[in-house]
């Protein structure tokens, strides 16, 4: 460094370069921390918008839910409850109603709408039953088995407790 005539010392050639690196360097970090807080601005925002949205998805994923357990109630609401098996009408006596079928019983592979031979149709059925065997409970049980369309609503309008044996329920059908 000279002295100046005042006293105070100049800064020399070498001095003025590096003053302006550091001044250079100093304007760098300036331009990096402004852009820094224009990323951060923008980090900022981007942030605000990705909770407000995930508050979006989670409400509508409550919404959703409550929907889903609404319709779940309502569906388990509009079910009508079974009708217990003595509900419904029966033609068959107490007995017969209560007598249980073998697990190894098999049905007869006729069917009767109506259309049929009756005779014909009852005649096919004691052929089959007798090669099986079976208790008055079998042959009313199975024999009903049998009865589809007009036939089956003629069955279950007859009266309550009505048939008490297979040979009635035969003359009945006849």
């Amino acid at each position: 460094m000279r002295s100046t005539r005042h006293g105070s010392a100049a800064p020399s050639g070498g001095d003025n370069a590096t003053m302006q690196q550091f001044m250079e360097t100093m304007r760098t970090l300036q331009e990096a921390v402004a852009a820094s807080r224009v990323d951060q601005g923008r980090f900022q925002v981007d942030l605000a918008a990705s909770q407000a949205n995930n508050e979006d998805l989670r409400r509508t994923n409550e919404e959703l839910r409550r929907s889903l357990q609404q319709e779940g109630e309502r569906a388990v609401d509009e079910r009508t409850p079974p009708i217990p098996p003595r509900a419904r009408p029966m033609p068959f006596s107490q007995e017969i109603t209560d007598g249980v079928l073998p697990a190894t019983s098999m049905g007869p592979k006729v069917t009767f709408t109506g259309v049929e031979d009756l005779e014909a149709h009852l005649t096919t059925f004691h052929i089959q039953m007798m090669l099986t065997g079976g208790s008055n409970v079998m042959y009313c049980k199975l024999f009903m088995s049998t009865l589809a369309g007009t036939t089956l609503e003629w069955f279950i309008s007859l009266p309550d407790g009505h048939i008490t044996t297979f040979d009635q329920f035969a003359t009945l059908f006849r």
